[in-house]
C-alpha cells in the first residue's frame, strides 16, 4: 500500500500537534504515565488512517521497525497463557 503525500503530511502535522499539546501540559507526568499516553494517542492515530503493522513500521528506519516488531512479540509472549478449566465430576 503506498500513502499518498496528503495522508503522509496529515499524519506529520497530527503527531507534531500531539507533542505540542504534550508540552503544553501543565505538570510533569510520570515515563509511565507519558508512555500510556502516547501509546493511546499512537494507536487512535492507527484506526483513524486504517494503519496495519506494516504500514506503521514503513515509517521507521530498518533498525527502529524491527525494533518496534520485536517489541510487540515480546509483549504477546509476556502475557499469561489461559489455562484449561478442570472438567466437572459428575
Amino acid at each position: 500500500m503506498t500513502i499518498q503525500k496528503d495522508a503522509y503530511r496529515r499524519f506529520q502535522e497530527e503527531l507534531a500537534a500531539l507533542d505540542q499539546k504534550q508540552e503544553a501540559d501543565a505538570g510533569k507526568p510520570t515515563g509511565a504515565t507519558r508512555m500510556a499516553r502516547a501509546r493511546e494517542d499512537f494507536l487512535e492515530l492507527c484506526k483513524r488512517y486504517d494503519l496495519s503493522v506494516a504500514d506503521v513500521v514503513a515509517f521507521f528506519p530498518e533498525e527502529d521497525g524491527i525494533g518496534y516488531l520485536q517489541g510487540l512479540i515480546a509483549a504477546r509472549d509476556a502475557r499469561p497463557r489461559r489455562g484449561r478449566k478442570p472438567k466437572a465430576s459428575p
